[in-house]
């Protein structure tokens, strides 16, 4: 059992391949056997029952041992045209003629098979004169070892074509497996040869059996999969140091500016109000990249609440009220709805979202949140008016520290590009989705919660 686990895909094609030949050759040479074994008798029969008219024919009227020594000599002579026919005749309980008087014969009537001597006969059972109780009974004995020969011929060469056929459909099978398995193989390449470094390489789909391109599409898939996962992982080790580097910079260069040469206390106490806002920006760096680390791992857990969000969206809006003022940007409401969800959760989203579009609306503007209560669930809509996002950049904006601006905002310690990945992140653990349209001056961010 151990062995078979351990044998190759192929090598088992072959095996079941072989076994299924063997099968099927064995039973179409039993089948074969077993009609030519009825043919047989079926043409012993009718040549005994054409022999059983004859004799009769010669016997008729004899019914004693007189009369039938007068019909001896007849019966001999026409005997003597079928060497191969014995004869048996009894009448009670005598014989009065025999030419196998050797052979042991069933005293039932009708078509036997036996075997004496080495020799096979087929014996035929009937009376002399059919419908007489007190008939005397013949029993004709038709040699038929060369019948039974070319059985036994026949039965050999069954076995030696159920082997050679066997043996030929696993060699046949074992190539054409091979020859078959030879894209899984190609697989097995691709995927030895994948690193790092060679996400690129991909599996030719054309040429594939049906069965495999599937299996070759979802594997290239996986591996665009894989690149495009280590190319944002490299990324975001890329934006991370860039995102550290200048606090820490700063950091640095303050301390040991001020370390240089002794000064007045007020110096050392703006040095470390300075200090502080740069440790306190990196803290919240952290902890939103630990925000996103739990929320990629599935450990984001939102309690489920009753939520009016008109309550919630009125609140953050008097929040932003003086911002947007200072701005001189207006801040609008539209439509009501209510959901359940985490509060401090959605908040969160919601802040994000309208933050992000204060920043980018010209002065003269507009923000507009939107509700919308539908019987699939909610929809919430924070829009702006300004410069629109090329098509191509909308799908990365969700990505972290990615910025649409090219320009690196150094030293910035307001905004790492990781608010709108944070807000999808809190969408998706409620169940929803979020995604940006934007086209005739407008921006709009659409998240849609379920009920």
């Amino acid at each position: 059992m151990q062995l078979i686990k351990r044998l190759s895909l192929a090598s088992r094609l072959a095996l079941l391949f072989a076994a299924c030949t063997a099968v099927v050759s064995l039973l179409a040479g039993v089948l074969f056997n077993q009609a030519s074994e009825a043919h047989f008798i079926e043409l012993d029969q009718q040549q005994l029952d054409n022999k059983l008219i004859t004799l009769r024919s010669t016997l008729q009227g004899v019914d004693s041992a007189k009369s039938f020594a007068q019909r001896e000599a007849q019966l001999r002579a026409e005997l003597n045209r079928q060497p191969d026919l014995a004869l048996r005749i009894t009448a009670a309980g005598q014989r009065w003629f025999d030419t196998a008087p050797s052979v042991s014969l069933p005293a039932a009537p009708g078509l036997h098979s036996l075997q004496n001597a080495g020799t096979d006969y087929r014996v035929y059972n009937a009376p002399l004169m059919a419908g007489l109780p007190d008939s005397p009974q013949l029993s004709l004995m038709l040699d038929i070892t060369h019948h039974q020969h070319f059985l036994q011929r026949m039965q050999r060469l069954i076995w030696l074509t159920v082997g050679l056929s066997a043996l030929a459909t696993a060699l046949l099978g074992a190539w054409a497996a091979r020859s078959g398995l030879r894209p899984l193989r190609r697989m097995g390449e691709v995927a030895a040869g994948v690193s790092a470094h060679s996400l690129t390489q991909r599996l030719p789909q054309q040429h594939m059996p049906v069965e495999l391109a599937e299996l070759a599409q979802a594997f290239n898939a996986m591996l665009g999969r894989l690149d495009d996962a280590f190319q944002r992982l490299s990324a975001f080790s890329a934006d991370i140091a860039h995102e550290l580097r200048t606090p820490l910079s700063n950091l640095l260069t303050q301390t040991q500016v001020i370390l240089t040469q002794p000064r007045p206390l007020e110096d050392y106490r703006e040095a470390l109000h300075s200090n502080l806002e740069e440790l306190q920006w990196m803290a919240q760096l952290v902890n939103d990249m630990l925000y996103l680390a739990k929320a990629d791992h599935g450990l984001l857990m939102p309690k489920r609440e009753p939520l009016v969000l008109t309550d919630e969206v009125e609140a953050l809006l008097e929040f932003y009220a003086l911002l947007a003022e200072d701005a001189r940007v207006s801040l609008i409401r539209e439509g009501s709805a209510q959901t359940s969800g985490d509060r401090c959760m959605l908040r969160r989203a919601l802040s994000n979202l309208l933050d992000n579009a204060l920043r980018f609306t010209p002065a003269g503007g507009e923000v507009r949140v939107r509700l919308a209560q539908g019987a699939r669930g909610v929809t919430l809509t924070v829009e702006n008016t300004g410069d629109g996002i090329p098509a191509e950049l909308l799908p990365r904006l969700f990505d972290r520290f990615y910025r649409a601006d090219p320009a690196r905002h150094e030293g910035s310690s307001e905004h790492a590009g990781l608010g709108l990945a944070i807000t999808q992140s809190i969408v998706r653990a409620h169940g929803g989705r979020i995604y940006c349209e934007s086209a005739a001056g407008w921006t709009r961010f659409v998240i849609e919660l379920p009920s």
